[in-house]
């Protein structure tokens, strides 16, 4: 069953809609406030619907927030129908948006839209705060995109398909290169790759034994 993450501080509005998407066949998350919010975005949900006026900050910066880190699909809720509204968040990272008062046959169906659409988006690996888009070889730590060279990318990807196991070199070598190549060759690309990725350090080397993505 889809995870639903459901942030929304009005406890009459969050049981109701709690209530009618369970019916509905969904698993809810609650969420009172962004914080808490943001917390659950460990509970690994598959949609989230935001409310826009969160007591303590408004649901922009908790979308922003969620931007940085996850792609998951967000359907904001909000009272307020001006069209400006509407437009900020959907360039702030918003999917959907919908205007109270609704109906909760539309609040579904448009749910149901969003999961279908993010089944048909290409496949996404993630560990910790990177994100990549094996596709379009987009690769994005903490929302901000990292320029990389394809085979640090094909590199980086080889990591992300199998965090915190070790790789040896000539499992990486075989996988990026198709042959094992000069160690030199790997350790450079190694190393051009966890400057692009910064600080802190998820690439850790094992020495005589290989790499390892970990936190």
């Amino acid at each position: 069953m889809p995870k639903v993450l459901l942030v929304e501080d009005d406890p009459g509005v969050r049981e109701a809609l709690k209530l009618g998407l369970e019916l509905e066949g969904y698993v809810v998350v609650e969420a009172e406030n962004g914080a808490e919010g943001l917390r659950k975005l460990g509970d690994n949900p598959d949609l989230i619907v935001l409310d826009v006026l969160l007591p303590g900050g408004d649901g922009f910066g908790v979308l922003r927030e969620i931007r940085r880190v996850s792609p998951v699909p967000v359907l904001m809720l909000t009272a307020l129908d001006e069209v400006e509204w509407r437009v900020k968040g959907l360039r702030e990272g918003a999917d959907d948006y919908l205007v109270k008062p609704y109906a909760l046959a539309e609040l579904v169906a448009r749910l149901e839209a969003l999961l279908r659409r993010n089944r048909r988006e290409e496949e996404v690996l993630s560990y910790a705060d990177v994100v990549l888009y094996p596709r379009r070889m987009e690769v994005r730590r903490r929302g901000e995109l990292l320029e990389l060279s394809p085979k640090a990318t094909l590199l980086l990807q080889c990591f992300l398909e199998h965090p915190e196991r070790l790789l040896p070199k000539e499992t990486l070598m075989g996988r990026v290169w198709g042959e094992e190549v000069e160690p030199n060759t790997l350790e450079v690309h190694l190393s051009t790759l966890r400057r692009a990725l910064g600080e802190p350090n998820l690439l850790h080397t094992l020495r005589g034994h290989g790499y390892i993505l970990r936190k």
